[in-house]
């Protein structure tokens, strides 16, 4: 092992023993007392590398998010001091950290108006202009859509040590319920409650940290991991989901994919073009994603209006990555019972920006009922809930 190994061990070592200490007892006061002269050695690219090592020691999702705000404030400034490679103008990472630095003047226009509101919370002007900022701010969550559907699957693809992302989805996660619920707070004339002000603190603390995890740990580790070209093409990965404030001048177009030339498949009742399969595909009004028996995403629709967001960056990915940190569980569930033939399908319905959601899970088998994978299906049923009666006649 050569001495730089030697070094990084080391440090490893040492903030475990101090991660483990805060998850202990809630605090790490003896581990700063006793170890002054580590606490400025360590580097960014540590961090990655401890939260990967306490996600693989099963801890809670609650327990790693507490112990990773007390363990960063800890090496805050050493952290900030680092000097990290900076992402080139105009790149993906670049575009990244703009529309970083705009949700934080946003942050900056809530404050005072927020301070103002408290004082005299009868003032409608004060409460209309906090509505306005706060969904001007709920924008940024395509930010945070990006990092989980474009950035995230990269990382999972190029380093070992990609576990730590989901603790950061799971702060993505706290930050939209948390906007979500002031909003409606100050629509519905309920901000009273205690919650209220904590629901305000946590966004701009959280907002803020994920903004310094970024920039300062996240951003730099990619340019020293994933190659250029990797990350350029994010760009136009991200550009279907869409950036929230700041967008990119000049996009490459994506490759598209190979397909067969003037071929045809035969699906046993007939035979096809691939580009009449992606056409039935894509105009079925239902979202399709397809996970085969290894766990991993092979496939999905792209219907003219998709519920959940895909890219490209999601095939080859296990599907326990593709779900926040709360949810997965619920996922494995499901994909372990269709494989011991338990199940064959599981049903969710859900309400969502005033839509009604019906998400379906099929199990797949061949002829001799092995398992072969997994269907989601997802569609938005208000009108066919609606529906009564019957239609014979054709009214158009």
């Amino acid at each position: 092992m050569s001495e730089l190994s030697k070094t990084k061990e080391y440090r490893i070592k040492k903030l475990l023993e101090v991660s483990h200490l805060v998850l202990k007892t809630g605090n790490a006061r003896s581990f700063i007392i006793d170890n002054k002269n580590f606490i400025d050695t360590v580097v960014p690219s540590d961090f990655i590398t401890l939260f990967d090592e306490l996600v693989k020691e099963n801890y809670s999702v609650e327990e790693l998010k507490t112990c990773a705000n007390k363990v960063l404030n800890i090496f805050y400034t050493a952290i900030n001091n680092h000097e990290s490679v900076k992402p080139e103008k105009d790149s993906f990472l670049y575009i990244l950290e703009q529309n970083n630095a705009k949700m934080e003047k946003i942050l900056d226009e809530i404050s005072p108006v927020f301070k103002a509101y408290n004082k005299d919370k009868t003032n409608n002007e004060h409460r209309n202009k906090l509505i306005n900022l706060f969904e001007k701010l709920g924008e940024f969550n395509l930010h945070y859509t990006i990092k989980e559907n474009v950035l995230f699957p990269v990382i999972e693809q190029y380093a070992s040590d990609y576990r730590c992302v989901q603790v950061m989805w799971s702060f993505h996660d706290d930050i939209r319920r948390n906007i979500k619920n002031v909003i409606e707070a100050l629509k519905n004339n309920t901000d009273e409650t205690v919650d209220f002000n904590r629901w305000v603190g946590d966004i701009f603390f959280n907002m803020l940290a994920i903004k310094f995890r970024e920039e300062k740990i996240l951003f730099p580790y990619i340019l020293t991991t994933i190659d250029k070209k990797r990350i350029d093409a994010m760009i136009g990965e991200s550009m279907d989901i869409g950036f929230p404030y700041v967008k990119p001048e000049f996009v490459n177009k994506k490759e598209k994919p190979e397909t067969m030339q003037n071929g045809k498949v035969n699906l046993g009742t007939g035979t096809v073009t691939i580009e009449q399969i992606k056409l039935i595909f894509n105009h079925l009004p239902v979202d399709i994603t397809y996970v085969d028996e290894n766990d991993t995403v092979q496939f999905f629709s792209t219907p003219k209006k998709r519920i959940f967001p895909r890219t490209t960056a999601i095939i080859g990915r296990k599907v326990s990555n593709c779900h926040p940190p709360e949810s997965v569980h619920v996922v494995e569930k499901i994909v372990e019972s269709f494989k011991n033939g338990e199940k064959d399908h599981a049903d969710f319905w859900i309400k969502m920006k005033g839509e009604y959601i019906l998400i379906r899970y099929f199990a797949v088998r061949d002829s001799e009922n092995n398992y072969k994978g997994v269907i989601e299906v997802t569609q938005e049923i208000s009108d066919i809930k609606a529906i009564e009666g019957e239609k014979r006649l054709l009214d158009w």
